[in-house]
């Protein structure tokens, strides 16, 4: 772990120093080094949504070659460090080259969660969620409107990850249980479990019934955030191992040494690691 660890803070002073030349060139550097930032205005949302788009280099031999997609919310925050990852790691074999959309936010605390909710995980009342719980438009965006742009316009197969960080990771287990269908891995670092009185909770006892049939990958933690939040998570894993779920392979990973905000450095690469466990050079899908 020791290796790992030194290896991932390597590369997070390169990325660090490679998002500050992108803050300072904005969307030409992006340009530069292939990648797309892109707008498309949405009737479900009613408001232009930006995104940036990564796309693996291909060569002469590879012209035709498709890739899964890595569906990725807080845009702004990590999509460099998945593009960094995956390019990294696909390099070396070890997981496919794949397509990274990162999506940025307008109003995260209403695309990103899962219900009207205006107190926090330590029970203050916070005016500023008023605009909370609109979870619901925000998969239909996804699904009616991004998804088939990105499917249109670039080399996609049919494998699709959806990824997350606290209201974030809510939201890709909230999609997971009420649309599955929409993706075959789902990420969720940190989830903030504890909203609105663990409503996800009873979501998921509710829509997850036992024994049943559940193809597909998922990959959940946390870090040293405690009290409501910890506690949310470990009763979350426990429903999750209690129900005995056929055909869903899942892990969850517990970095006690990191931060809220530092957590998805390791999380997100252990993530790409678990759900390409494995994937050999040879497998054309996924």
């Amino acid at each position: 772990m020791t290796s790992l660890h030194n290896f991932l803070k390597s590369l997070l002073l390169f990325l660090l120093f490679f998002n500050l030349k992108v803050n300072a060139q904005k969307v030409e550097l992006y340009n530069s080094i292939s990648n797309d930032v892109l707008t498309i205005p949405s009737k479900v949302l009613n408001e232009d949504r930006r995104f940036y788009v990564h796309v693996p280099k291909t060569d002469s031999t590879s012209l035709n070659k498709t890739f899964p997609v890595l569906y990725l919310l807080d845009g702004e925050n990590h999509f460099h460090i998945l593009s960094a990852y995956i390019d990294y790691l696909s390099h070396w074999e070890e997981i496919p080259p794949m397509i990274v959309v990162g999506i940025i936010n307008t109003d995260r605390k209403k695309d990103l969660t899962p219900s009207k909710n205006t107190i926090t995980y330590d029970g203050k009342n916070d005016t500023t969620l008023r605009s909370s719980g609109g979870n619901e438009h925000f998969f239909q965006f996804l699904q009616k409107e991004l998804m088939p742009y990105i499917e249109t316009n670039y080399k996609t197969n049919s494998f699709n990850i959806f990824g997350g960080h606290s209201f974030g990771g809510n939201t890709t287990i909230n999609c997971m249980l009420i649309r599955p269908e929409m993706f075959d891995a789902y990420i969720a670092v940190s989830p903030s479990l504890w909203w609105d009185n663990r409503f996800m909770l009873k979501q998921a006892d509710e829509k997850l019934k036992k024994s049943s049939v559940y193809n597909k990958i998922f990959f959940y933690s946390d870090g040293n955030e405690g009290g409501s939040f910890h506690t949310a998570v470990l009763k979350f894993d426990k429903l999750i191992l209690n129900k005995t779920l056929k055909g869903l392979r899942f892990k969850y990973n517990y970095y006690p040494k990191e931060s809220h905000m530092t957590e998805p450095i390791v999380a997100y690469y252990d993530a790409l690691r678990f759900i390409y466990k494995d994937w050999k050079k040879s497998t054309d899908a996924k």
